[in-house]
This record gives structure tokens, C-alpha cells and sequence, in this order.
């Protein structure tokens, strides 16, 4: 898996955990996880700049097309 698809598949799983948790716990203050995350995949298709890309890269994951 490249870094790309591996970040795209990390927010998903947070943002569907977020969403589970705040239903089934009743506590609406997890869904700001889910902004979090959010908000940071839309930096990051501005700025191109991803914290979890970073770590992946210096973990020796290969980099390649998203599609």
C-alpha cells in the first residue's frame, strides 16, 4: 500500500470510529475528532503538507498515486 491510500484508509477508519463512538456512547464531543480530521484532509489537499504522510515516509513506505 502506498502512503496515500495508507492516509486515506487511516481517516476513514478515525472518522467512522468517531461517529460509532459518539452514537452508541451518547457523548456528541467526539464528532470533534471527526472535524479534526476533517478539517486536516482539507489543509492537506491545499497545502500538501499531512503529519501522518510525514511518519509514514519515514517509516520507508513507498509514495504513489491516491487513484
Amino acid at each position: 500500500m502506498t502512503v496515500e491510500r495508507i492516509v486515506l484508509a487511516f481517516a476513514g477508519v478515525v472518522i467512522l470510529a468517531s461517529v460509532a463512538l459518539a452514537h452508541f456512547l451518547g457523548q456528541p464531543l467526539w464528532l470533534l475528532l471527526t472535524a479534526f480530521v476533517g478539517l486536516n484532509l482539507f489543509q492537506s489537499a491545499f497545502t500538501g503538507f499531512c503529519p501522518l504522510a510525514l511518519i509514514l515516509k519515514k517509516m520507508g513506505k513507498q509514495s504513489g498515486p491516491a487513484f
